[in-house]
C-alpha cells in the first residue's frame, strides 16, 4: 500500500458519491452531463467518470473528477458556477453529496475498487498509520486482491484520510468487507478514528479499457462510450466466428451448447487481446480525451461508431446474402 501526501502540484481527485431519488435518474443523468460540460470550461480538468449503484445500495451513484492539481480542483469545487448547478440539482437527491478529495497519482479503474474515508482521532495519526499497515498485510493475502492506496488530508480542502481498496471482482472485494476478520480489525483500530464511510465503484468493462498517463489521467472511458466500442468489436467479432468456425462446428456434427460455448471463448479471447486494444488505439482520441476536450471531439467520435456500425452490417447483410 502507497501512501499520497498532499503536495501543491499533485493530480487531484474528487470522488462524489450521490444518491439520487427514485424516478429521477433520467434527469440526474442529463444533470450530470451538463456538470461535465461545465467542468471541462475550467483549468486543469483531466477527465470524469461515472458509476451507476453498485448492486444492492439503491440510488447512490459514484461520480469521480480529476484534475492537474489541488488548487484546479478546489477552484471549480468553490465556483459560483458549480454552486447553482448544485443548488438546481437539489431536488434530484436525497441529501448532499459525500465528497472525498484525494491529492496525488490516481489509480488505474481496472478493478472494483471501495473508497474508504476516515475521520483520524486528532493526535492518533501515526497509530491510524500502523492500523492500516496491519488491515493491508491481511488483505493483500486474500483472493482477487487487486492493491490499496492511502491518501492522507488536503489542508484546507479534505480532512478526512481516504485509502482505496481494490479487488478483481465484486464478489472478492464483498467477501473481505463482510469477512469476521476485518470486523476484528476495525474494532481493534476504534482508538484511531472516530468514524469510517464505505463507498463501491466498479466499471462494467473496466479490463478492455486500459489507457497509460499520457492520456492526461482521464481513466476509464463513460460507460455509454465503453457500450460503444465493445459493440463495435464484439459484432464483427461474433460474425466472423459464426461464418468460420460455427460452419466447421456445424458441419462436424457438434453439439449447438457445446459450438456455443467454444465460440464464446474464442470472441471474449479474440475482443480483450485483439479486437479491443486496437479499438482502444483507433478511438483513444475519443474514448479519453487529452484535458477539456472539446464537444465536437465527443460528437465526432460517436459519428465515427455510429458510421462503423453500418459499414459493418453492410459488408455483413452483403455477405449473408451470397450464395
Amino acid at each position: 500500500m502507497k501512501a499520497s501526501a498532499s503536495r501543491g502540484g499533485d493530480s487531484a481527485t474528487v470522488v462524489l458519491s450521490q444518491k439520487v431519488r427514485r424516478g429521477r435518474e433520467g434527469d440526474y443523468r442529463r444533470w450530470q452531463d451538463r456538470m461535465t460540460e461545465l467542468a471541462r470550461g475550467f483549468a486543469g480538468f483531466g477527465g470524469t467518470e461515472v458509476y451507476p449503484p453498485a448492486e444492492g445500495v439503491e440510488g447512490e451513484w459514484v461520480v469521480i473528477f480529476r484534475f492537474e492539481r489541488v488548487d484546479q480542483l478546489t477552484a471549480w469545487l468553490n465556483s459560483p458556477e458549480r454552486e447553482r448547478m448544485l443548488e438546481e440539482g437539489r431536488p434530484l437527491f436525497e441529501g448532499p453529496p459525500v465528497q472525498e478529495v484525494l491529492a496525488g497519482e490516481p489509480p488505474e479503474q481496472n478493478a472494483v475498487t471501495a473508497v474508504i474515508s476516515h475521520r483520524v482521532t486528532p493526535g492518533r495519526e501515526a497509530q491510524f498509520v500502523r492500523w492500516q499497515a496491519k488491515l493491508q498485510k491481511a488483505q493483500e493475502k486474500l483472493p482477487g486482491y487487486v492493491g490499496s492506496e492511502l491518501f492522507r488530508p488536503v489542508p484546507g480542502v479534505q480532512e478526512n484520510w481516504v485509502s482505496l481498496l481494490r479487488f478483481d471482482t465484486r464478489e472478492h472485494l464483498e467477501n473481505w468487507l463482510t469477512s469476521e476478520a476485518r470486523r476484528k480489525l476495525l474494532d481493534e483500530g476504534r482508538g484511531a478514528y472516530a468514524s469510517y464511510d464505505v463507498r463501491r465503484i466498479g466499471s462494467a468493462f473496466g479490463g478492455w479499457f486500459r489507457f497509460g498517463r499520457d492520456t492526461g489521467g482521464a481513466g476509464v472511458p463513460p460507460n455509454w462510450k465503453q457500450a460503444m466500442s465493445v459493440l463495435l468489436g464484439l459484432y464483427p467479432t461474433v460474425m466472423v466466428l459464426g461464418l468460420t468456425v460455427g460452419r466447421v462446428l456445424q458441419a462436424a456434427g457438434v453439439a449447438d451448447y457445446l459450438a456455443l460455448f467454444v465460440s464464446n471463448v474464442l470472441s471474449v479471447s479474440i475482443l480483450t487481446w485483439v479486437v479491443m486494444p486496437l479499438i482502444n488505439r483507433v478511438l483513444g482520441f475519443w474514448l479519453v480525451p487529452r484535458g477539456a476536450a472539446p464537444a465536437r471531439t465527443h460528437v465526432l467520435g460517436a459519428l465515427a461508431v455510429a458510421l462503423g456500425y453500418a459499414a459493418l452490417l453492410a459488408l455483413f447483410g452483403w455477405t449473408a446474402g451470397r450464395p
